[in-house]
This record gives C-alpha cells, sequence and structure tokens, in this order.
C-alpha cells in the first residue's frame, strides 16, 4: 500500500509544482487553489509512505516521479522543448525509479 500512495504522491507533486507555475506568483486563484489542495495531499501522501518504505528511496522516488511527469506534461503542452536527449533523459529518471522499487 505504502508503494501506491507513494507513486500518487508523485503524481500530485506534478500537480503542484505544474500549479506552482501557473499561479503567476499566487496571484490566480484557481491554480494557487490547486497548488494548496495538491501539496498538502502529495506531502500527506510521501508522510504515509514513509512510515513503511525508507526515508532516502521514498523520496527519491517520488522527486522522480514528480520531476518526470512535471517535464513530460510540459512538453506535451508546449512549455517546453522536446528534444531526444530530454527524452532519454526522463526516461533514464523513470528506470531509476523502477530501479529503486525493484532493489527494495
Amino acid at each position: 500500500m505504502a508503494w501506491i500512495v507513494l507513486v500518487v504522491s508523485g503524481v500530485l507533486e506534478a500537480v503542484w509544482a505544474t500549479a506552482l507555475g501557473r499561479s503567476e506568483g499566487f496571484t490566480r486563484f484557481v491554480p494557487s487553489a490547486v497548488f494548496v489542495v495538491a501539496i498538502i495531499a502529495s506531502m500527506g501522501g510521501l508522510a504515509y509512505a514513509m512510515r513503511s518504505l525508507p526515508v532516502g528511496t521514498a523520496y527519491a522516488v517520488w522527486v522522480g516521479i514528480g520531476a518526470a511527469l512535471t517535464v513530460a506534461y510540459a512538453m506535451a503542452s508546449g512549455d517546453e522543448s522536446v528534444s531526444v536527449l530530454k527524452i532519454a533523459l526522463i526516461l533514464g529518471l523513470i528506470g531509476c525509479v523502477v530501479g529503486l522499487k525493484l532493489a527494495h
């Protein structure tokens, strides 16, 4: 169960990071509200997962999922340029997250 919660929390990290960027310094209400809700849920899920997973592994997986999804979404929406190198590096990041899960 901790791994499922951790993955969902990692997805929520991408949500709050994207919402933060769209909030324009917390001047836009909807993205700011999404940010607050998503960061609370994301941190809560991370804290729950850390009750049974090592801190280093849980944090690395959480950040890896969040970072990969944030940049993938930015590339898909046109906010970030796309290159073969960036895609390869994101896939490497995902591979490292999977490797941490398999090593646990």
